[in-house]
């Protein structure tokens, strides 16, 4: 009887971990090319790199919540190998995740920051930036 109760466990939480409420965001369609860019493209950039920020946070917050409540339905301490199984490939995607939005947002953010670099190379001599 525990030996069927474990694999209903372990079946639980395989299907338990989706994921389907977290929507990944999608890094912005398009940045500003710093050599021909306005002052104000430039800051609309400025901008959508920061709005993507937010949701890459709001993406990390809630597979965080998600990952918590999954192993919150394991325990801290997995009595089984089926359960210690179940808690480490949850941990491991849930790494896995916000280590690919983590990556995803910094190359967004490493793709702008060269664009205002080229920005102001451009703009040096002009007061009005």
């Amino acid at each position: 009887m525990r030996v069927l109760a474990a694999m209903a466990t372990v079946a639980a939480l395989a299907v338990g971990p989706v994921y389907a409420d977290c929507s990944y965001p999608p890094p912005p369609d398009k940045l500003p090319d710093g050599n021909t860019a306005t002052k104000d493209e430039m800051l609309a950039g400025q901008q959508t790199v920061k709005t993507y920020d937010k949701a890459i946070n709001a993406y990390l917050a809630c597979i965080k919540l998600e990952h918590d409540g999954a192993a919150s339905k394991i325990g801290d301490k997995p009595s089984t190998p089926e359960q210690k199984k179940a808690l480490d490939d949850l941990n491991r995607v849930q790494i896995q995740k916000n280590n690919a939005a983590v990556d995803q947002l910094q190359s967004v953010a490493d793709r702008f920051n060269e664009q205002v670099r080229a920005y102001k190379a451009k703009h040096k001599d002009d007061p009005k930036g």
